[in-house]
């Protein structure tokens, strides 16, 4: 009984952003405070997703939410998180800890998007928490999607610019998908 209180008490993130026809999955960690407050991925103003994405896609970054959203799938592009709970004092990805991380299932994604091609990993956490809880889950037929590391566009993550975050992103992320 105190594990499933324990789990309650823990954050949970956001459902998938998705359409059937997706071919990128672009995965962060988990959703700081600002974003699990609003109920959006990537609130905070400072966060660059937004702007990077609107700069790659050519959509206004500043325009409504489900906007932003219909861009993303438009481009079939899906969006989710890789942790789907876990105990985190603030918003910084160090501070979550390792030992209560529950994944998302990705099973049940991969099983709704048979057009995925490519895992895009926002930043070094997210990619850390893929290959340590959700890799050795999938079956062998889903370990062959290209994963590609990026920068994370999250505000902590202060040693690249906006602009070289943008460049890397477009540099190595076909967005014409």
């Amino acid at each position: 009984m105190v594990a499933d209180a324990d789990s309650k008490a823990m954050p949970k993130s956001f459902a998938p952003v998705f359409d059937e026809q997706a071919r990128i999955l672009v995965l962060g960690s988990m959703p700081g405070v600002r974003s699990l407050q609003a109920q959006r991925y990537y609130a905070h103003p400072r966060n660059a997703f937004w702007p990077i994405m609107g700069a790659l896609l050519d959509f206004d970054p500043a325009s409504d939410y489900d906007a932003r959203l219909n861009q993303l799938m438009r481009h079939r592009i899906a969006l989710w998180d890789v942790i789907a709970r876990c105990r985190r004092p603030g918003s910084l990805d160090q501070r979550i800890d390792p030992a209560s991380i529950v994944a998302n299932d990705f099973g049940w994604i991969l099983d709704r998007c048979p057009s995925l091609t490519r895992v895009v990993f926002n930043g070094r956490a997210a990619e850390q928490a893929w290959f340590r809880h959700v890799d050795p889950t999938l079956p062998a037929s889903w370990r062959d999607l290209e994963r590609v590391l990026m920068p994370s566009t999250s505000p902590a993550h202060a040693s690249l610019t906006i602009e070289q975050k943008r460049s890397t992103w477009a540099s190595a992320v076909p967005f014409d998908a």
